[in-house]
């Protein structure tokens, strides 16, 4: 094709650009995805960017707008809605800062170009609480910085655009000098590399070396396989059987110990604890020389409550029918079956509703248990998208909400959806998934959104989480030789464990969990993990201490044969 205007980019020139980019990072998602740092399954930067510019780019070309300030809005939008993980939320707010810029202009200037990617420099980096150099922020910084001085030398479009393109280029090959994780690996920031795509898209665009048959929107197949390949094993179930369940109450206490006109024992832990063990199982108990916290399903609630107030005085008590609740859940499920043919679908919604991130059958029933209103699917190998949240939020009718997003690369989506969502949201920053069941234990129906916030955020310390999975990649990482199939113990997202066997691995990683503190240690086991496996991390736990309490829940999740968690 040959080169366009060399002094304004027209609305038409905007499409082809952003639809230039999204093409790009479509057809280099894969590479980029091997750029990752960490050699676990996980929601890789280059899918997450690709599915979000592929966001931005439908919103342009079904805008029916005829100037570049309203088609980068309609950009701008698409993208938000369709930012996944933290990569594409801030290639989300790149494009708002430029969206923000561009505002009132029917076409850009070289002028107008550059102050947009400065705006856009701005905006991101206020997007991310604490930035860090050697990311994709750097090669934005870079880039903005570059557009400015070529703007003001009196560079036309081309030339300040070719100039762009390998200063992003320069930056991000620097990121491994800034970035010491990044030179240990060998590799340069997935994030940056993403936007250096885009970016380079526009400058070919506009010198005319893009092929014009690019210049199309992403082929539709190629985007619903990579949403496709997220979501594989993700989905959840609600088989379960009302009968099935042993324990019928969810029960939730807090005593304010020794205090109140009923009780008349000192508290002793242990002695607490193995009354309530004796009659149920999902059992918690947290406490501080002032205040006991017990979570429990048991047969016989009232026991529960008895007991507490032996120690103190009760300030709250919750009680749960889960059987009710599951039998809930499935009579949902026939009323949605139904309401697809009568087209109304309604459910009962609490007055501050919780929506959680997970995969997994068993991972989900248990954040419903303990009152989660609804698990949407994702988590480590697919993070959803801010339109994901913000129309589970609209469709349950809920007036208040919770997001509980169980990884950190989904904070800045449910972040995002807070900002746009049509009722007051609050985000509580679950890091893994046994933060998230933690930090249910906090929750409370009929509690404000804020003093929800607090409490479920405060439960967040109270656990030491841990996970097992196979390596995807080969790298050598924080001094450990790492080659593709071997097994990874993480703790608190830090691989702190490898080796060739699973349950050798899982021992390591439980023993550097545990300390002379740790009281309950659950296991969450994986969709394909083994019975005799299972046994074993019983075994290794007793061998630790025999004075640890074990849990053990199927979760169903893939990858992951073992989740868990130490209180």
């Amino acid at each position: 094709m040959t080169a366009e205007n060399n002094s304004t980019i027209t609305p038409l020139l905007y499409g082809k650009m952003v639809n230039a980019g999204a093409a790009k990072l479509t057809a280099n998602a894969e590479n980029i995805n091997k750029l990752n740092v960490f050699p676990v399954p996980d929601g890789d930067t280059g899918t997450n960017m690709a599915l979000t510019m592929a966001s931005g780019a439908e919103y342009e070309r079904e805008s029916q707008e005829e100037s570049v300030g309203l088609l980068s809005k309609a950009t701008s939008k698409g993208l938000l809605m369709g930012a996944r993980g933290n990569s594409g939320v801030i290639l989300s707010q790149i494009f708002r800062g430029m969206s923000n810029s561009m505002a009132e202009k029917a076409e850009l200037s070289v002028r107008d170009m550059a102050d947009a990617l400065m705006e856009a420099a701005k905006v991101a980096y206020k997007s991310v609480m604490k930035p860090t150099e050697g990311t994709i922020l750097t090669v934005i910084r870079e880039a903005a910085a570059e557009a400015d001085r070529s703007a003001s030398a009196g560079d036309d479009m081309q030339t300040m655009l070719e100039n762009v393109k390998k200063a992003s280029q320069v930056a991000l090959d620097k990121t491994p000098d800034m970035l010491p994780v990044l030179k240990e690996v060998g590799v340069v920031d997935s994030g940056g590399q993403g936007l250096v795509m885009v970016l380079s898209a526009f400058s070919d665009v506009v010198s005319g070396t893009y092929n014009e048959d690019d210049l199309q929107a992403p082929d539709n197949a190629e985007l619903d396989q990579m949403v496709s390949k997220l979501h594989a094993g993700a989905q959840a179930d609600d088989s379960l059987n009302p009968e099935d369940i042993k324990y019928g109450y969810c029960t939730e206490i807090m005593v304010d110990l020794a205090t109140g006109t009923t009780w008349d024992e000192k508290f002793d832990y242990q002695k607490f604890y193995d009354y309530i063990a004796e009659r149920g199982d999902s059992l918690l108990v947290i406490n501080d020389e002032d205040v006991v916290k017990v979570h429990v399903h048991t047969e016989d609630p009232g026991a529960i409550i008895h007991w507490g107030t032996e120690f103190g005085s009760l300030r709250k008590v919750k009680v749960d029918n889960m059987r009710d609740q599951q039998q809930a859940v499935i009579d949902k499920q026939e009323e949605e079956k139904k309401a697809e043919v009568l087209g109304a679908a309604q459910k009962e919604v609490p007055e501050v509703a919780v929506f959680a991130v997970a995969s997994g059958d068993g991972i989900a029933e248990l954040f419903e248990s303990l009152g989660v209103y609804k698990v949407i699917t994702g988590g480590q190998t697919m993070n959803p998208s801010t339109k994901d949240f913000v129309d589970a939020i609209k469709e349950s009718g809920a007036k208040k909400a919770i997001i509980l997003p169980n990884n950190s690369n989904i904070f800045l989506a449910a972040d995002q959806a807070k900002e746009v969502s049509e009722v007051p949201v609050t985000v509580v920053k679950s890091r893994s998934i046994q933060q998230g069941l933690t930090a249910m234990l906090g929750y409370n129906p009929e509690a404000s959104l804020e003093d929800n916030n607090e409490a479920m955020t405060e439960e967040l310390a109270s656990v030491v989480s841990g996970a097992v999975t196979q390596a995807v990649r080969e790298t050598t990482l924080k001094g450990h030789d790492i080659k593709k199939g071997d097994w990874l113990g993480m703790k608190d997202g830090e691989i702190v464990a490898v080796g060739k066997q699973l349950i050798e691995t899982a021992e390591a990683l439980l023993k550097m969990m545990c300390d002379d503190d740790s009281e309950i240690v659950t296991i969450i086991s994986g969709k394909d993990a083994k019975q005799k496996d299972e046994k074993a991390l019983e075994e290794a736990v007793e061998a630790i201490d025999e004075d640890l309490e074990v849990e053990v829940h199927q979760g169903g999740q893939d990858l992951y044969p073992f989740l868990l968690s130490v209180e």
